[in-house]
């Protein structure tokens, strides 16, 4: 018998002074029976960071041929694919040949670096639309510390950081840092 996807059901108080993006976003997130609090927080990471017209959640873990989430035009196309994770550079060729640019949040301390080094040709090759964020692991456990099945989280993005306050009183900061497909180390 399949696992079915537990929901998570987030009302999302945006302040995105950075992109002057203001609104409250009801969202469902479905997390796969493979995905930890963790990488769901990290996509809700995303979706704030990216919170706009026309941006949804993909098909997730189960479906590889969709990201994580995604902007698309009004007629269809692909305007910004966003992963979550440390995909392979393949996959992120792919995307790029569907989509006008693709922004990855990568965690995973440890394992980022050895990613980041192996792939480094691959992505310089990829060029300009290709952005690649990385985020420590101490503000992907405190984000993973806040996931509930009902959520109601206010978040102000200013200067490319994001801080997260839950009803409880709890406060995260997440800060991604842009990596470099230029200079191959960290």
């Amino acid at each position: 018998m399949a696992l079915k996807a537990t929901v998570f059901r987030v009302e999302l108080t945006l302040s995105d002074l950075d992109r002057e993006v203001y609104g409250t976003f009801p969202l469902t997130l479905a997390r796969h029976p493979s995905e930890t609090d963790e990488r769901m927080m990290v996509r809700l990471l995303a979706f704030a960071l990216e919170a706009g017209e026309r941006l949804e959640f993909g098909g997730g873990l189960s479906t590889d041929d969709e990201p994580a989430l995604w902007r698309k035009s009004l007629d269809g196309r692909i305007e910004r694919w966003i992963d979550v994770g440390l995909p392979d550079p393949k996959r992120l060729k792919q995307a790029l040949g569907r989509a006008e640019s693709v922004r990855v949040f990568a965690y995973g301390e440890t394992r980022i670096g050895p990613w980041w080094s192996k792939h480094a040709a691959a992505f310089r090759a990829l060029g300009e639309g290709l952005e690649v964020l990385a985020l420590d692991d101490a503000s992907c456990a405190a984000l993973a510390a806040l996931a509930e099945r009902s959520m109601r989280l206010s978040v102000t993005v200013q200067d490319g950081a994001a801080w997260f306050a839950a009803e409880s009183g709890a406060m995260v900061e997440a800060r991604p840092r842009r990596l470099d497909p230029q200079r191959p180390g960290l």
